[in-house]
């Protein structure tokens, strides 16, 4: 958690594939660690097994947010009983049932993805705020904000801006948790962070060297444009 102004603002740091980055980062004071579990079209998914020894490695030092894309309920409390996250967040398609059925039978936090379009392409915010509230209905504890591309069939992860006048609209419209993700950079993270004013940041390409390996000179670069 880091101050920014008068604002307290926490940091999640995805894409997490080893225990080297996973206990460098804890160091760094950031809030949430994301592990991508067996989604396909990630370069930074990890097995289940590779999950669990990560989150057992920084020893509760830092919380554990594993991503799951499309799985079945019956998978996840599975995964979930093995690799014993802080949270869990739902990438895919997942209906609001899903989050219900999740929230009634894991102890972990679940956290819901929605998706904007890059900046420059168009999109229906009622659809979205239709989508959250169904959610936050069904007992969603956050939501994260970030970019799909569909012309590469990327959910997150794509190193690219969404419309953050739109992120913004949603921030302002709701009480719940709401994280910005989607390009964000030690260079634009103030400017996000003024834009959107989001609980949190949500990043992962902003501070790699390459998928799936950290760059711990951008993560400082990060921590003191926050500080």
């Amino acid at each position: 958690m880091l101050l920014k102004g008068e604002v307290l603002i926490r940091l999640k740091v995805c894409g997490t594939t080893n225990i080297f980055d996973a206990r460098k980062t804890a160091k760094f004071g950031v809030d949430y660690l994301g592990i991508v579990v067996d989604v396909p079209f990630s370069e930074r998914s990890v097995s289940v097994s590779k999950a669990r020894e990560i989150a057992e490695s920084v020893n509760s030092s830092i919380d554990v947010v594993v991503l799951f894309f499309n799985q079945t309920t019956d998978w996840i409390k599975e995964a979930v009983a093995i690799i014993k996250p802080f949270a869990v967040q739902l990438l895919g398609n997942e209906p609001a049932s899903v989050v219900r059925e999740l929230k009634n039978s894991i102890s972990c936090q679940v956290w819901k993805s929605v998706f904007l379009p890059p900046k420059d392409q168009t999109t229906s915010l009622s659809q979205i705020k239709a989508e959250i509230e169904s959610y936050i209905d069904a007992g969603v504890d956050a939501i994260l904000l970030d970019t799909a591309d569909i012309s590469e069939g990327r959910f997150g992860g794509t190193g690219k801006i969404s419309n953050w006048s739109i992120a913004r609209d949603i921030v302002d419209a709701y009480d719940i948790p709401i994280f910005l993700a989607g390009g964000i950079n030690p260079q634009n993270v103030t400017e996000a962070i003024k834009a959107v004013n989001p609980y949190g940041i949500d990043l992962c390409s902003g501070v790699e060297k390459y998928k799936g390996k950290r760059d711990f000179r951008k993560l400082k670069q990060l921590m003191n444009s926050l500080g």
